[in-house]
């Protein structure tokens, strides 16, 4: 089986086709995945060092508010398009994976125009615009939140399967990651970050938190700046001796996952799906420009079941990000409860569904369209 593989831009977007296709090579023997992405996104990167095969094409997204630049995007989507017809035609995979971002879009539409099976991936809980329209082409949509599915105004090819991740994420270990962070064994552990390019915000509230925490509550924190803040907080935690180990970027993000008691984060669906997956709790902070709100969204799905917290962006300040970390390290059951919370909302078999899915339509539109139309749970089931 022949898989294309199309996503990009952000982690989001990216990741959890890492993971399906690293689950897919690994449990079928034989199988191939190609990725589609842009030049500019993550997945130029990290594709390439997940160990597959990467095809690009121009694309750009439509600037919501600076519409005098559709034009131009518009034009370059065109390129795109046709590019993508002739990497499907030319790869002719047996199933196509949309995982959103710009670039699924041409993709998308070069795989139905060119009668290739057509699955979609949707990570939030609020779906994007791109997955949104192409799901009226899809064959099939798999969801994370059972929320998303009243965006769709098609709904007899959704399916709620979970947000995938890398299988690695869980394969850290507490005591190693305290020696590769030169942590001290046992103390209470922080892991403060705001995406794989960082969260300027979060980065000050968390250096002001450690600066009221320091000499009044036994913690140690993990800081993962991104690249444009790193340099000014490596300078004030070592000018000032915080109790803290910064790094730009983090490629062995599970390691610091194992050596974490607690979580401050935006509230990204892979970054949720990760921390429910490790069962560590957290302080979610939403991006406040992410469309249609959807991280609040996210977030408030952890927050509801108990297994985190949540700052709002406009409220978020070290004074008040202090206050939440003393009051949760301070309180061992709780974050016991919170984690055990978390591991509940996690669902850690949704790369093997959403790879049955590619099988099932690799074989044949007909037979997987008569699996889709049996009789099975319904979609609050599912999410149970």
């Amino acid at each position: 089986m022949k898989v294309l593989i199309a996503g990009g831009g952000t982690g989001g977007h990216v990741y959890p086709g890492i993971a399906v296709a690293e689950h897919l090579t690994r449990t079928r023997r034989g199988s191939e995945v190609v990725f589609v992405g842009g030049t500019r996104g993550l997945e130029a990167q990290v594709v390439p060092a997940a160990g597959f095969r990467l095809r690009t094409i121009l694309t750009r997204g439509l600037p919501r508010r600076a519409w005098w630049r559709w034009p131009a995007a518009l034009a370059s989507n065109l390129v795109g398009f046709v590019q993508a017809i002739q990497v499907v035609a030319a790869e002719k995979p047996d199933v196509v994976l949309g995982t959103g971002g710009y670039v699924s879009g041409p993709v998308a539409l070069a795989a139905w125009a060119l009668g290739r099976p057509l699955i979609l991936q949707e990570q939030n809980s609020v779906p994007g615009r791109a997955n949104r329209w192409l799901a009226r082409i899809a064959d099939e949509v798999h969801l994370s939140f059972v929320e998303a599915r009243s965006y769709f105004r098609r709904r007899d090819h959704l399916k709620v399967s979970g947000n995938p991740i890398r299988e690695h994420i869980l394969s850290g270990d507490r005591a190693t990651a305290y020696q590769e962070f030169g942590l001290s064994p046992g103390r209470p552990t922080v892991f403060v970050f705001g995406g794989s390019r960082g969260a300027h915000r979060i980065n000050e509230a968390a250096l002001d938190a450690m600066r009221r925490l320091k000499g009044r509550v036994d913690v140690q924190f993990i800081l993962q700046t991104g690249r444009e803040d790193f340099d000014r907080a490596k300078a004030a935690i070592e000018g000032e001796q915080l109790p803290a180990r910064v790094l730009p970027f983090l490629t062995r993000i599970h390691m610091a996952y194992a050596a974490a008691d607690l979580v401050v984060c935006r509230s990204g669906a892979m970054t949720l799906a990760e921390i429910a997956a490790c069962g560590t709790p957290a302080i979610l902070v939403p991006y406040p420009h992410a469309a249609h709100d959807h991280q609040v969204v996210n977030a408030a799905n952890l927050v509801d079941r108990g297994a985190a917290a949540m700052i709002p962006d406009r409220e978020l300040g070290g004074e008040r990000l202090a206050k939440e970390i003393a009051h949760l390290l301070s309180d061992r059951p709780a974050l016991s409860r919170m984690s055990a919370n978390a591991r509940k909302f996690a669902r850690p078999d949704a790369a093997e569904k959403i790879v049955q899915s590619l099988e099932r339509w690799a074989v044949g539109k007909r037979a997987a369209r008569a699996a889709l139309d049996k009789p099975g749970p319904s979609m609050e089931e599912e999410a149970g």
